[in-house]
C-alpha cells in the first residue's frame, strides 16, 4: 500500500491528500530519523504516526509505543487507527486490559501500536513486564504533547521528564522518534530539541488560524458572566465547549445554564471515566449544546466542527489558552472564542502557581521518613508521619522518583536509593517567574487593542503578517481586509452584541448561586456506624459570589454573622427537608472564634422554634485545624478534644458550624454527641472551603 492510498484509508476518504510536510515527516520517519512536528490543531499529526507505524511494522520494527497524556486523545485514537488496520491496545486507569495481556500480545507480535500515559512508565509492572520487551524489539517512539517534557511548557508534567531519560537508552538510540505539539513557542521548541536529540528534523507550520473570531468580556462577577452566557449561547454557532478554571465552577456553570433550558453537561477528571466518555460522544454528536469542561476536556479531544470556545475564566498562560480554543473551527469556515474575564481569576491562577512544586522543607520530611525505614513504606503511612497535604505527598515522591532518588516498589509503596537529593531551587524559581510572566500575558492579551490572534501568535513566535480582520478588536477599529462575509453572519448571530442585562435576572442569577446547596457526605471510614452522622449541608462556597463573600465578612470584618445568614440557612433547612424532623441545635465550640459560631446557632434554632443547647464544651486546646496538611494529621489533631457538656436532649441534632474543610471536626463533635445519647446529628455550615480544581 503506498502513502496516498494509505491516507485515503486512514481518513475513510478518496480526496484525501497530504497537507504540507506531512508526507515528508513520514519520509522521514521511516528512514529512522528524530522528528519534531509543531503544527496548529487540526493540522493532521496523528496521520503521520499512523502511516509511519504501518510502514515501519512492514519493515520489520517492533509495535509502535505512543506515550498520550489523556484518555480522550486515546480513545479517538484507536478508532482512527484501526480504520488503516493497526492493531492496538491501552493501558490506562480506566481501560479493561491488564498488563500481563498487554505482553502476551507482544509475545504473538499481534499489536502495531500501544498507547500508554506518561504516569503508566512510571508503574513498576509496567516497567519490569512491557517495557524490556519493547526495548528488545524497539520500533517508533511517538510523545503526543511533547511540549508537556520541557519546563518551559504551558502544560509541564514531571513523568515527562521520564520521557527524555529514557530516549537513548530507547532500541540504542537508533529507532525513530517524533514528538508532536500544536503549542510551542522558539524556547519550549529548542528544550524539547535538546532532549529529542541533537540530529532533530523539525517540522514547523504556521498557527495562526483564519475564520476563528477571538473577543473578550470584561465581566467581574459570576452573575454577570452567567447571564451573558445564557443570553449568548443560542446564538452561538453549532456546538461547543465552556471552560472553567475549577471543578467546582464546571457544575455551577452547568446546571445554572439547565435550569434556563440549555442541554449542557458537566466534565472534568472527577467525572466517572465511562460518564467522560459518553459526554465526548454526545458532544462529538452535536446532541449537546456545550460540555462545560475544566481542561480535562482540552489536549487530544478531536471534533472538527466545534463551533465555539468560551473560557468562563482566564487560563494563566496566552499558549495554554491558543491550545484550548484551537479545539474550534478546525473544518468549519468560521468559529467564535470568548474570553470572559472574572474578578477570581487571578487567585485561582495563584493557587494553581503556588502549589506546582513542594516546599524544600516537606520534600526533606518525606525524605526523613523514608530514610527511617527499612524496606518500601506506603503512601498511607508516609502521610501519618509528615503534615503534609496527601497531593503534595503525591508531587514530591512522583518527582524524587523520576530524579532517581527514591524508587517505586509496587503501588503506591516506594523505597530510599542512595541517590542523593539536592532541591532544584534555581530552577523552581525560573519556572515560577516565568509563569508569573505569562499570567501578565494573558492579562495583556485581554488588555489589548490590537488584533487579538496576531497577540497569540507573536507569542508563539509565528506572527500573524495580517490582522485577522473578524477578532473584536479587528471590528472595532474596522480593519476588515477579507472574511467580511464571516464577520456579517457572526455579527448578525449577536455574539458580539453589546451586553446589557437586566438588573432583575442578574438577580436571579445571584440568587440561583446563593441558593446551591452543597452536600457534606459524612466520615465513615474508621468511624462505627453507630457514631456516624448524616448526611450535611453547606451554604455556599467560601468567598463565592454567592453567599461566599458575606461569610468571609462575618467571620473576619464584622466578627457577626448578619441575619440575612440566619434566613438563608432557614430556606436551606427547609429546602434540605431532611426525613429526621430536628429537635435541637447545637454549634461547634471555639475557643478562637468565641461566641461567634454559638450566637448564629442560636438564632438559628429561635428562628426554627425549637431549643438551643451548648452541649459539646472544647477539653484540650489543639491547633487549628487549617494548619493540619493531610487527613491523618486532620484527625487525630481533634480526637479527644471535645466531650459532652452534661447529659444532652436524645432526638435529633442539627450541629452548626462556620466552615468545614477536612470534615473532621463536624466527624468528631457527631462523634461525641452519639456517644452521649444524642439523635441522628445532621450537620449544617455557612461554608466549605474551596474545592480543589
Amino acid at each position: 500500500m503506498d502513502l496516498d492510498v494509505a491516507l485515503q484509508t486512514l481518513t475513510g476518504r478518496e480526496d484525501a491528500e497530504f497537507r504540507p510536510h506531512q508526507r515528508e515527516a513520514v519520509e522521514a520517519l521511516v528512514a529512522h530519523q528524530r522528528v519534531l512536528v509543531v503544527q496548529r490543531t487540526g493540522w493532521g499529526k496523528s496521520a503521520v504516526y499512523f502511516l509511519a507505524t504501518h510502514l515501519l511494522r512492514e519493515q520489520g520494527l517492533g509495535p509502535t509505543l505512543l506515550i498520550s497524556p489523556l484518555l480522550a486523545l486515546m480513545r479517538n485514537q484507536i478508532e482512527a487507527a484501526t480504520r488503516l488496520g493497526l492493531r492496538c491496545m491501552t493501558v490506562n486507569s480506566s481501560s479493561k486490559t491488564t498488563v500481563d495481556e498487554l505482553s502476551d500480545a507482544l509475545n504473538t507480535d499481534s499489536l502495531d501500536l500501544i498507547l500508554v500515559s506518561p504516569e503508566r512508565l512510571a508503574n513498576p509492572e509496567f516497567a519490569a513486564k512491557v517495557m524490556p520487551m519493547l526495548e528488545e524489539r524497539p520500533g517508533m517512539m511517538v510523545i503526543d504533547e511533547v511540549h508537556c517534557i520541557s519546563d518551559w511548557g504551558h502544560d509541564f508534567r514531571p513523568d515527562y521528564r521520564r520521557i527524555g531519560q529514557m530516549l537513548d537508552e530507547f532500541g540504542q538510540g537508533r529507532v525513530p522518534i517524533l514528538g508532536c505539539t500544536a503549542t510551542a513557542n522558539l524556547r519550549v521548541v529548542d528544550d524539547v530539541a535538546e532532549q529529542l536529540g541533537a540530529e532533530l528534523t523539525t517540522f514547523r507550520g504556521a498557527l495562526g488560524r483564519s475564520g476563528l473570531a477571538l473577543g473578550v468580556v470584561d465581566l467581574p462577577a459570576q452573575p454577570e458572566r452567567l447571564v451573558w452566557l445564557a443570553e449568548r449561547l443560542d446564538a452561538m454557532p453549532g456546538s461547543g465547549i465552556v471552560y472553567c478554571l475549577t471543578i467546582r465552577d464546571t457544575l455551577a456553570v452547568s446546571d445554572f445554564l439547565q435550569s434556563r433550558g440549555f442541554d449542557v453537561a458537566a466534565y472534568s477528571g472527577a467525572t466517572d471515566s465511562d460518564e467522560r466518555e459518553q459526554l465526548e460522544r454526545r458532544l462529538q454528536a452535536n446532541q449537546l449544546k456545550a460540555l462545560v469542561a475544566t481542561s480535562a476536556l482540552g489536549m487530544g479531544y478531536d471534533k472538527p466542527d466545534l463551533g465555539f470556545v468560551i473560557h468562563f475564566q482566564m487560563p494563566g498562560s496566552p499558549i495554554a489558552y491558543y491550545q484550548q480554543v484551537g479545539r474550534a473551527g478546525r473544518a468549519l469556515t468560521e468559529s467564535v472564542a470568548i474570553l470572559l474575564v472574572g474578578q477570581e481569576d487571578l487567585r485561582i491562577q495563584n493557587h494553581f502557581i503556588d502549589r506546582a512544586f513542594p516546599d524544600p522543607e516537606k520534600v526533606d520530611e518525606v525524605l526523613a521518613v523514608l530514610d527511617g525505614t527499612r524496606g518500601p513504606i506506603g503512601m498511607r503511612d508516609i502521610a501519618a508521619e509528615v503534615n503534609v497535604k496527601w497531593g503534595d505527598i503525591e508531587s514530591i515522591l512522583k518527582q524524587l522518583d523520576v530524579e532517581g532518588t527514591v524508587r517505586r516498589v509496587k503501588g503506591q509503596s516506594y523505597e530510599r536509593t542512595e541517590q542523593r537529593w539536592v532541591y532544584p531551587t534555581e530552577r523552581v524559581d525560573n519556572v515560577t517567574q516565568a509563569r508569573r510572566f505569562e499570567q501578565q500575558l494573558m492579562r495583556d492579551y485581554a488588555e489589548t487593542s490590537g488584533c487579538r490572534m496576531q497577540f497569540l501568535t507573536a507569542l508563539l513566535d509565528d506572527p500573524a503578517e495580517d490582522p485577522c480582520g473578524i477578532c473584536d478588536n479587528c471590528r472595532r477599529a474596522d480593519r476588515v481586509a477579507s472574511g467580511a462575509s464571516a464577520l456579517d453572519s457572526l455579527a448578525d448571530s449577536g455574539v458580539f452584541a453589546p451586553f446589557e442585562p437586566d438588573s432583575v435576572v442578574l438577580q436571579r442569577a445571584g440568587d440561583f448561586l446563593r441558593n446551591r446547596p452543597i452536600v457534606l457526605a459524612p466520615k465513615k471510614q474508621g468511624i462505627p456506624t453507630e457514631e456516624r452522622s448524616e448526611v450535611g449541608h453547606a451554604l455556599a462556597v467560601w468567598g463565592d459570589d454567592g453567599w461566599g463573600r458575606a461569610i468571609e465578612r462575618g467571620k473576619y470584618a464584622e466578627r457577626h454573622f448578619g441575619d440575612d445568614l440566619v434566613g438563608a440557612l432557614i430556606d436551606l433547612v427547609a429546602t434540605w427537608a431532611p426525613a429526621t424532623s430536628i429537635e435541637w441545635v447545637t454549634a461547634v465550640p471555639s475557643h478562637r472564634s468565641g461566641d461567634l459560631v454559638p450566637d448564629l446557632a442560636r438564632r438559628l434554632a429561635a428562628r426554627l422554634g425549637i431549643p438551643f443547647e451548648a452541649a459539646v464544651v472544647r477539653i484540650d486546646e489543639r491547633p487549628p485545624q487549617e494548619v493540619q496538611a493531610n487527613s491523618a494529621h486532620q484527625r487525630s489533631n481533634v480526637e479527644g478534644a471535645f466531650d459532652a457538656s452534661g447529659p444532652v436532649p436524645s432526638g435529633p441534632v442539627l450541629l452548626v458550624d462556620d466552615l468545614i474543610d477536612s470534615g473532621w471536626t463536624l466527624t468528631e463533635v457527631g462523634r461525641v454527641l452519639r456517644r452521649a445519647g444524642s439523635g441522628p446529628v445532621l450537620p449544617l455550615t455557612l461554608a466549605t472551603t474551596p474545592i480543589r480544581s
